[in-house]
């Protein structure tokens, strides 16, 4: 054997074959992507979804909505501050703290509608209220960097989707204890939940805080196929609000803005659970209606991953699939409140004309669930830098929360009918649509498909090529947990 062949075969084996090794070591199960979607999942079932559970009774159980949306006017219009601004904050303090801090507030949220439900105390509901709303906001800034940034760029949807059914769940068991416990003869009248249920959500939802210091720092994440989560983070607090004004001044963004508040502005459903249904009708539909929202979200997913059309044109279909059930909804709704105005009902679940109304509150969730979906791909296709898609994402979630918080404000008061709200909602969304259509007219979306199906085929879990070697520069600008945040993993 020649000198050079001897040295050959005792030099260290190149990046790809070292790669090759690191995939087939042995993983440490809760470093794994799976794991710490459960995590993500297990915090947004025991926080989110069951704060959504206990809004979906209408008011959040009470019987009368003024207070409650005064309340949730003030978590709104906290989170969307920060749901803008958490995400930098989020770069200082790491992501499972601030999942963290994500959880804290709402349980006590919970105890505020407690004290009022059993003792009549009202400033502890706006305290739980705020605590709430600064909880949410940092941890909608949190949930989408797991989400989105921990696993494979091949598995991303899949993740998503566990994530989903996770939060989903928490209104489907929540609604499910609060039917339970508000079933018999004596909950057929207008009026409010019992006091128990909320001991029930409170210890639920203090699990929340201790499970998110579960999350592995994304610098010591697993995945299968050996890659590392690559952080490109901004390296000061100033530059990420910089970079995030700069996202606010896009014309494609400014665009979209009236359809950012239209899409979940309509608050009043609240009011109109309230207004029309009994105490057992009510945990009914907040339990029932669930099923509805998981459909809607299903059925736009599955038209967005359709592989038979191009990306663009799944947007457009998308888009007037979202429009015609957004008129389809609001009609219905308009005939049925406008029956009711003229005589007010009180519906038990077995009265004849529950359905009817039933179905008002069913198609609007219904609608409402698809536009969500349409917009967060939409967003989605503007851009392949994670990092990026995290400042429209923030911008997305922070407008609909101002929207929410001028709409429960606008739903304190005690209007003659909804004919006021409704108006309002539906002057949003038609002034919402032209400025979208431009969006989609002119939108080329970046084909993340393509980018990463090319990837893949580079992958080395395929065996067909080794991965591309970086100089010294490239591996500074692209420099694996240079902060303590994965929010920026590159796709």
């Amino acid at each position: 054997m020649s000198t050079k062949s001897a040295a050959a075969a005792a030099a260290p084996p190149a990046d790809g074959a070292a790669t090759g090794q690191q995939q087939v070591r042995k993983r440490t199960w809760y470093r794994t992507t799976l794991f710490n979607a459960f995590v993500i999942g297990g915090v947004g079932f025991l926080a989110p979804g069951l704060w959504n559970a206990m809004s979906n009774l209408g008011a959040g159980g009470a019987q009368e909505p003024y207070l409650v949306n005064a309340a949730n006017a003030l978590v709104f219009g906290v989170m969307g501050f920060l749901c803008l601004f958490g995400a930098p904050l989020a770069n200082r303090v790491g992501l499972s703290w601030t999942l963290f801090l994500g959880a804290v507030g709402y349980p006590l949220y919970s105890a505020g509608l407690y004290a009022n439900n059993r003792y009549g105390n009202e400033w502890f509901v706006l305290v739980g209220a705020a605590a709430c709303g600064f909880s949410a906001g940092l941890f909608w800034a949190s949930e989408g960097a797991v989400a989105l940034g921990y696993p494979e760029p091949g598995k991303r949807g899949r993740y998503m989707n566990i994530w989903l059914w996770f939060r989903t769940g928490g209104p489907l068991v929540g609604g499910a204890i609060v039917l339970g416990m508000n079933n018999d003869a004596r909950a057929r009248a207008k009026g409010k939940v019992g006091y128990q249920v909320y001991l029930v959500f409170i210890a639920l939802q203090c699990v929340a805080a201790p499970l998110a210091l579960a999350l592995s720092p994304p610098e010591k994440v697993q995945r299968a196929d050996g890659s590392k989560v690559v952080i490109r983070a901004e390296p000061t607090f100033a530059g990420e609000c910089r970079a995030l004004w700069a996202a606010c001044r896009r014309r494609d963004i400014l665009l979209l803005l009236p359809v950012f508040w239209a899409a979940y502005f309509n608050q009043y459903n609240n009011n109109f659970q309230t207004y029309y249904f009994g105490v057992r009708a009510r945990a009914l539909i907040g339990f029932v209606g669930n099923f509805g929202t998981l459909l809607s979200s299903q059925l736009m997913s599955s038209l967005l991953d359709y592989k038979g059309l191009p990306v663009k044109r799944r947007i457009a279909v998308g888009f007037w699939y979202a429009v015609v059930l957004h008129i389809v909804a609001w009609t219905y709704g308009w005939v049925v409140q406008e029956k009711y105005t003229r005589n007010p009902p009180a519906y038990d679940w077995e009265d004849k004309g529950f359905v009817e109304g039933f179905f008002v509150l069913i198609l609007w969730d219904f609608a409402r669930q698809a536009l969500q979906n349409w917009l967060y791909y939409l967003v989605a296709t503007m851009t392949d830098n994670i990092s990026e898609l995290t400042r429209f994402s923030g911008i997305l979630r922070g407008q609909e929360s101002f929207a929410q918080a001028v709409s429960f404000g606008l739903n304190t008061k005690k209007w003659v009918g909804g004919r006021v709200p409704l108006a309002v909602n539906t002057i949003l969304l038609v002034l919402a649509v032209f400025p979208t259509w431009l969006v989609v007219r002119d939108h080329t979306p970046i084909d993340r498909e393509a980018k990463s199906a090319s990837d893949n085929d580079s992958q080395v879990e395929e065996g067909l090529a080794s991965p591309t070697v970086l100089n010294l520069d490239e591996k500074e600008k692209f420099a694996v947990a240079r902060t303590s945040v994965g929010r920026d993993a590159a796709l």
